[in-house]
């Protein structure tokens, strides 16, 4: 099991910010409104944190997968110390004894970077917050949503020669949305994340849409991930401060409450401004490999 105490030491804070685009896809769908794309009361479009942290377990818990593969030797990672707790068919009391023999920190990634909620009796010190927080995904315009009935040849019902399903494609016609992210050390100490488990994180981030492409989701590619490691554990500039800079914005020339049609419709600052950029450690943008 790693070192909590010298996990929290070899973290430095970070924060960063993904600038996602939808076209024709649904980037994440509310089981409140069958399924509609997020959407908040102004009509802005909204992607929820759990929505892409699933993604990334994802790419983790598929150890046959090339994503696993090719980040798995470069980071030099063993599969059993990359094991995911959000996972379907858990046993919660195999997990329970594992929080009490101490195996817990040294099996799940996921619960090292992100925590957990796994109630263990009588022991409420086990709920810690994680290291890696991701925020509420916003679009920067209001979206426009367009539904359409899928109908299939064959029937799925007994009497039905034909299957129809009312309104069951739901998508976002064009959507940039801005999702911030954080790396906070002081939660190592008790949760025994690495530097490694943040690594693997910031390299998985890149593929965390086009390898989890679906029906409905086929077109969301992240345009920008940037990720800013401050000179310090307890952070070397506000965290505002750097997302503001850093957010797209639309262009003069179209109206900012309407739903924008390309991507071309935004300007994306290309670096933070020099009185930003002297207060951080370094910036890198993880898609292009910086």
């Amino acid at each position: 099991m790693a070192n909590p105490t010298n996990a929290a030491t070899e973290l430095m804070r970070g924060t960063g910010l993904l600038v996602i685009e939808a076209i024709n896809s649904n980037p994440n769908g509310d089981p409140d409104r069958e399924s509609d794309p997020r959407q908040r009361p102004d009509g802005r479009g909204e992607i929820s944190p759990v929505s892409f942290k699933r993604k990334v377990r994802d790419l983790v818990e598929d150890k046959d997968g090339p994503v696993w593969g090719d980040v798995a030797k470069q980071l030099a990672l063993k599969a059993d110390a990359h094991c995911i707790l959000e996972s379907r068919g858990r046993e919660r009391k195999k997990i329970e004894e594992e929080l009490k023999s101490g195996a817990f920190a040294g099996k799940y990634w996921d619960g090292r970077l992100f925590g957990n909620t796994f109630l263990e009796e009588g022991a409420s010190t086990s709920i810690k917050t994680g290291v890696a927080q991701f925020g509420l995904g916003v679009s920067l315009a209001p979206i426009q949503i367009e539904r359409m009935t899928n109908t299939n040849k064959a029937g799925v019902q007994e009497g039905k020669d034909r299957g129809m399903a009312p309104l069951g494609y739901r998508i976002v016609q064009h959507g940039v949305y801005c999702m911030p992210f954080f790396i906070n050390p002081t939660a190592a100490r008790k949760t025994s994340c690495t530097k490694q488990d943040v690594d693997l994180l910031l390299r998985l981030i890149p593929y965390a849409y086009p390898h989890t492409a679906s029906y409905v989701r086929p077109m969301v590619g992240i345009r920008h991930a940037w990720f800013i490691e401050h000179k310090s554990a307890l952070g070397s500039c506000s965290d505002f401060e750097l997302l503001a800079a850093l957010t797209p914005k639309r262009k003069p020339n179209f109206d900012p409450e309407k739903p924008s049609r390309s991507w071309e419709e935004y300007e994306a600052p290309p670096r933070l401004p020099a009185d930003l950029a002297g207060r951080i450690g370094s910036i890198r943008d993880l898609m292009k490999g910086d």
